[in-house]
C-alpha cells in the first residue's frame, strides 16, 4: 500500500514526558492551539475550497473550568483538547476524518478517544469512588485507594477474505440497509492471537475456514475505543457461506467489477442499481475500505 489508512497517516510528538510537569503545562497552555470537543464527540470545523479543517481556538477562548488534555506538540506548538458543550453544526470524526489534513485527523482522533474514555470511566472500577483526571488528561486517579486508570483501547481484527482469484467475501450487518456490505470484523478475545481471531471471527460469522492470514495495517477507531488491525485471508470460494444471523444477516462472494461499481456509487453519492445485490461498501475513512481498495488495485492478494 502506498499510504497508511486514514487516521493513521500522521504521527506527532505526544510529549508524554510532559504530562506530569505542571510548570511546562501551564506555559504550554498559554501559547496553545485548542481543539474543542463535546461530550458527544463532535468538534467545530470550517470549510473552504471544497475541504474541511478543524476550527482550532486560542486558549483565551476556552472557559477556565473546561477539562483540558494535552494532545502533544506539532512543529513546536502545543495542542490541547478542551471539553465544551457541542453545537448543532459541529462535525463528527466520521465527517471530518477523511476531509482534513493528516495531522489534524490524528489530533481529533486522539481528542475524541480521550473524551469518550473519560465519559465512560468516571468511577473507580475497584471501589466505585468518583475519580479525577491526572497526567494532563491521560489517567484517572482514585482518591480512596490511589489506583491509577489508563485510557482503554480494544483490539479488533478486520479482514478482507478473498478466493485467490477475482472474488472477495463481504457481509451485511443486521442493522444495515439492503445492499450495504463490508469486510468482516470482530474483537480479539483474551489469550488469543490476532491471526486466531481472524480465523475464529470468519468461522463464527459466515462458517468459512480461512488460511494464509496476513497482517496489512492498523487504524485507530475511537467508536468508542478500538484499534482496528487489518488483515487479508484466503478461503475456498466454493465453500458454502452461512451467515450467523446474529451479527451478519447476509454474506456472499463478489467480483472485483461488482465491488468497484459499489465503490463508485458510494464515492460519488450516486444512485445504485436497485437490482444489484451489492449497492454500497464502506466509505474512505474506514480501514475496511482501505483493504478493499488495496484488493481492487491489486496491491493486496
Amino acid at each position: 500500500m502506498i499510504e497508511a489508512p486514514y487516521l493513521a497517516r500522521a504521527s506527532y510528538d505526544r510529549a508524554a514526558h510532559r504530562r506530569s510537569d505542571d510548570q511546562w503545562l501551564a506555559t504550554a497552555w498559554s501559547r496553545a492551539r485548542v481543539l474543542l470537543v463535546s461530550p458527544d464527540a463532535t468538534t467545530p470545523v470550517v470549510s473552504g475550497n471544497g475541504a474541511l479543517r478543524l476550527d482550532l481556538r486560542d486558549h483565551r477562548e476556552v472557559a477556565g473550568d473546561a477539562a483540558r488534555r494535552l494532545l502533544g506538540v506539532v512543529e513546536g506548538v502545543p495542542y490541547f483538547a478542551a471539553t465544551v458543550p457541542g453545537e448543532n453544526d459541529w462535525a463528527t470524526l466520521r465527517q471530518v476524518g477523511a476531509a482534513t489534513d493528516d495531522v489534524h485527523a490524528a489530533l481529533v482522533a486522539t481528542a475524541i478517544a480521550l473524551e469518550l474514555w473519560h465519559g465512560r470511566h468516571t468511577n473507580c472500577p475497584r471501589c466505585g469512588t468518583p475519580t479525577t483526571e491526572t497526567q494532563a488528561g491521560w489517567t484517572r486517579l482514585c482518591p480512596v485507594d490511589a489506583s491509577q486508570h489508563f485510557p482503554r483501547t480494544d483490539p479488533a481484527v478486520i479482514m478482507l477474505v478473498h478466493d485467490g482469484a477475482d472474488r472477495c467475501l463481504l457481509g451485511r450487518g443486521v442493522d444495515w440497509g439492503l445492499g450495504r456490505y463490508s469486510t468482516l470484523a470482530g474483537f480479539v478475545e483474551p489469550g488469543e492471537s490476532l491471526e486466531a481471531a481472524v480465523a475464529r471471527e470468519v468461522l463464527e460469522e459466515v462458517a468459512i475456514v480461512v488460511d494464509d492470514v496476513r497482517y496489512v495495517a492498523s487504524q485507530p477507531w475511537p467508536f468508542p475505543s478500538s484499534i482496528m488491525l487489518g488483515f487479508t485471508a484466503h478461503a475456498d470460494g466454493a465453500a458454502a457461506v452461512r451467515p450467523d444471523q446474529a451479527e451478519v444477516i447476509e454474506a456472499g462472494w463478489f467480483t472485483r467489477d461488482e465491488v468497484r461499481q459499489a465503490a463508485e456509487w458510494v464515492d460519488r453519492d450516486g444512485m445504485p442499481d436497485p437490482s444489484a445485490v451489492l449497492r454500497g461498501i464502506s466509505p474512505k475513512l474506514s480501514i475496511s475500505r482501505y483493504l478493499i481498495d488495496g484488493w481492487l488495485g491489486g496491491v493486496l492478494p
